[in-house]
């Protein structure tokens, strides 16, 4: 696709990183609207969830992306600065982000569950356009096909392999599911039966497509659990599944005692 938006000499705005730009704009704007008309909560004090976020989203999804290929990284720590700019898991930056962000709820005498929820929204809003630049850096690609949904790569700055074969657009499938889990969450919002409903609906809805989308998934690099059969994000989405629904009932058993 167009891996690089345009150049400026030696400045060169990168598709990806654009797309990212645009997602946590439109999030952070959404969260700061509705946590002020809702709860008080002032604009500035979002601003410093949101660089938190970010920190969190960075480092838990370098960490996780290392840990696909340790022996690569961890050999050669000089190999962790290669393309420091792309090469992130989202797994792992929603695990890390998730602790920061109730910490500091927590910090800031905020509720937080209902801050959870809108993170959720917000999350999908980010995401989207994330997997956009995805789709346009040509990562997390799928694997050769002959449907017509088929997308051939031949930009040689493209991260997609092997360029000028069909492939899947597995960017696109999710960048669809999430669209599809956020208008479930906006029509939920007003009929929500307990604080955090929105947040666990949106974890465990999420993790099953991507389990399923992982079939299609041709980046052979994020590695397998069982080769060929059980990637690492599948397993992760199963456990995070798990744990989502567990927690949710659990929650929604203390909510319905109280």
């Amino acid at each position: 696709m167009h891996p690089e938006l345009f150049s400026i000499g030696d400045f060169t705005v990168h598709t990806y990183g654009f797309m990212i730009m645009i997602g946590a704009t439109l999030g952070y704007f959404y969260m700061s609207i509705t946590v002020k008309r809702d709860l008080g909560i002032t604009s500035d004090k979002i601003q410093n969830l949101a660089i938190l976020i970010i920190l969190a989203a960075f480092v838990g999804g370098k960490v996780f992306f290392y840990f696909e290929d340790p022996g690569y990284y961890f050999g050669t720590p000089s190999n962790m600065f290669k393309g420091f700019r792309t090469g992130f898991v989202f797994y792992g930056s929603l695990l890390f982000a998730i602790p920061t962000v109730i910490w500091y709820f927590r910090k800031q005498k905020w509720p937080v569950w209902p801050m959870l929820d809108r993170i959720a929204i917000t999350g999908c809003i980010i995401h989207m356009f994330g997997r956009m630049g995805c789709f346009f850096a040509g990562c997390c690609h799928g694997l050769p096909t002959e449907s017509f949904l088929g997308v051939t790569y031949t930009d040689p700055a493209s991260q997609a392999e092997p360029l000028n074969v069909a492939l899947h657009p597995t960017q696109l499938y999710e960048v669809t599911w999430i669209a599809i889990v956020l208008v479930v969450l906006i029509m939920m919002k007003r009929h929500k039966r307990f604080d955090g409903q929105l947040f666990f609906v949106y974890i465990i809805l999420y993790s099953i497509g991507r389990g399923v989308i992982e079939i299609f998934r041709g980046d052979v690099r994020r590695g397998f659990i069982i080769d060929g059969i059980l990637s690492h994000s599948q397993l992760i989405s199963l456990v995070v599944i798990t744990v989502a629904v567990i927690s949710m009932l659990i929650l929604r058993k203390k909510k319905s005692a109280n």
